[in-house]
């Protein structure tokens, strides 16, 4: 779909094509679920990172392609251009294994072991002895769950029965009722919140440093924004603050496994309100880039460990359902964003618009205060 867009004959047809690119985007929320499943509880922190650098090293070569291509071609060729890597990684997928956690929900117990012995031949080791076996909780304790060694090779082959009842599929209408549980209700809901403010903060930063510029240059000379103006140094703006990503995942590496989850989250999210707190008021250019730099790398920061701490916290059968539902939640805000926060800013009001995303990013620091779980050094059930 992405390829097909760059060959639009209308306006109609590009959006109704990169609106069916965003629904297969909207599905990449699986492949964290599936990779945290693979990753022992002391790493998934710092791996967790890793991975997440490769999704800044995809914006830093998106903003580079614009920066280069846009000048000197035009729109058609940068959508082409960019659907290239997606089109490099669908033969991937048929070598990737299934995540055990998943095929023991399913009760396909013998799959999962192999799986689980391909993996400790690749790290030249041994499984424990016994059989593989899965018991699903009803109810959810965050303070009493078992370490990942504990729960999945018993040694008493007897302890091997399993109900067919609570291993059937889990259909959506239950996962949800699961996800709004008593024991998760607390959870969820200020994890749609979170995910909700720090997509609107994260997406409203990329927007502002393309619209920044140009807002205070029309408004200063009094005439009307519009989007046919041309400058470059808008990709270079968005190419060097797309390089922020990399400090801030470096500095959420540091925090993550130091202080935990929760307050690595909330100390970068008010650490991103005091680099937009400046721009309430106009500044000039360099410092403009400046201080937007400084907040898309908290941004970035406090995401990828927001990222990480979903799936920690819930259980296999509802994981990448949970995941997934505050993942769509959070693209609401995305959408929102520029409905709200950018159309303040191409009306002149700049004070406004700043003011709506240090209140989004300030309600989702205290939320994340208030979740109920540290995650850091938990096995995942």
């Amino acid at each position: 779909m992405g390829f097909l867009s760059a060959l639009s004959p209308n306006y109609l047809c590009l959006v109704a094509l990169r609106f069916l690119v965003g629904v297969g985007v909207g599905g990449s929320h699986v492949f964290t679920s599936w990779f945290l499943e693979f990753v022992p509880a002391k790493n998934r922190g710092t791996c967790m990172i890793v991975l997440s650098l490769f999704w800044t090293l995809g914006t830093i070569l998106e903003a580079s392609l614009a920066w280069v291509v846009l000048p000197v071609l035009n729109w058609r060729w940068l959508l082409a251009f960019t659907a290239i890597p997606c089109f490099l990684l669908l033969p991937f997928f048929g070598l990737t294994p299934e995540s055990p956690r998943y095929l023991c929900v399913q009760n396909r117990m013998s799959d999962a072991t192999d799986v689980l012995e391909r993996m400790a031949s690749a790290n030249q080791s041994a499984l424990p002895p016994g059989v593989l076996t899965y018991h699903r909780e009803t109810k959810v304790d965050h303070d009493t769950l078992a370490s990942e060694s504990e729960c999945l090779l018993p040694v008493r082959a007897k302890d091997c029965a399993v109900d067919d009842a609570k291993s059937s599929e889990y259909d959506s209408l239950a996962a949800l009722r699961t996800l709004l549980s008593h024991n998760l209700l607390r959870s969820t809901l200020l994890l749609w919140l979170v995910f909700f403010a720090n997509s609107f903060a994260y997406y409203g930063i990329v927007l502002l440093t393309s619209q920044l510029s140009d807002a205070n240059k029309s408004c200063a000379s009094g005439v009307i924004f519009g989007l046919h103006q041309k400058d470059t140094n808008i990709y270079k703006d968005t190419f060097i603050t797309s390089l922020a990503e990399i400090p801030g995942l470096l500095l959420s590496a540091v925090l993550v496994d130091w202080f935990g989850r929760k307050a690595s989250m909330w100390s970068m999210m008010f650490a991103c309100c005091a680099f937009l707190g400046p721009l309430v008021f106009h500044e000039n250019e360099l410092l403009t880039t400046i201080l937007l730099f400084g907040a898309r790398a908290c941004a970035m920061g406090s995401f990828t460990i927001l990222c990480l701490y979903a799936p920690e916290v819930y259980p296999s059968y509802v994981r990448s359902t949970g995941a997934g539902i505050a993942t769509a939640i959070g693209r609401v805000g995305g959408v929102v964003c520029p409905i709200v926060a950018v159309a303040m800013l191409r009306s002149c009001n700049q004070m406004g618009a700043l003011v709506v995303f240090e209140v989004v990013l300030c309600l989702a620091a205290v939320a994340c205060m208030f979740f109920p779980v540290e995650t850091k050094g938990r096995g995942m059930d």
